[in-house]
């Protein structure tokens, strides 16, 4: 379980988890009635843990219900998101790097922080893995401009997790958040290509 300690710089709200439902055992004796036995879902066989129930909190907006539900239930192609147990306004996600880009092969971490003004503020977002680009600097840190001036509360946290996946497709070294990186990419893209790499090779590949 995380401890909210590790995570000084979020603001942290503890919360009751949801008890997994109990597993229906059909007798041997009743297999053969006439009566149809429960079948065990994939995730009873497998004995998995539940995921956390955003409807169990009764103290987050709808909003964040509802698109908790989806990003657990209609993932995004190379994302997953899922909120901690005991803050369920801090998800875990991880991004696949895309193919074709520096970043392919690699599993990035970030974490990601509903502050209580959500959706009239954005999501505050930041990279845990290590990654050379020119728009991230080493804290982690995104330059995004749907995560500053141009957020809308129209917008999503899938949206968010699509334009930073979007954005290792596509350094952007006119735009930088890190200077030194930026300088290398337009001075010598192949050579900051290979750095971007072999970082990724490094730091994303057993994330």
């Amino acid at each position: 379980m995380r401890s909210t300690q590790r995570h000084p710089r979020f603001p942290h709200s503890s919360t009751d988890d949801g008890s997994s439902p109990a597993t229906l055992i059909v007798p041997l004796s009743a297999r053969n009635s006439k009566h149809p036995r429960r079948r065990c879902s994939p995730e009873e066989e497998a004995h998995a843990p539940p995921q956390p129930d955003p409807m169990a909190n009764s103290n987050l907006p709808r909003r964040i219900i509802k698109e908790t539900q989806r990003l657990l239930s209609e993932p995004a192609p190379g994302i997953s998101a899922s909120p901690s147990e005991e803050n369920m306004r801090y998800f875990n996600v991880m991004i696949l790097g895309p193919a074709q880009s520096p970043y392919e092969g690699g599993v990035f971490k970030l974490e990601l922080f509903l502050p209580e003004e959500y959706p009239m503020a954005a999501p505050k977002v930041r990279f845990l893995t290590k990654i050379y680009h020119p728009n991230i600097d080493k804290l982690g840190r995104i330059c995004l401009d749907i995560l500053k001036d141009k957020w809308s509360p129209a917008l999503q946290i899938r949206t968010v997790l699509l334009s930073i996946q979007a954005l290792l497709s596509a350094p952007n070294p006119d735009d930088p958040l890190s200077d030194n990186i930026a300088k290398h990419w337009k001075a010598n893209e192949v050579e900051a290509v290979e750095t971007a790499k072999e970082w990724t090779r490094l730091y994303a590949s057993g994330a």
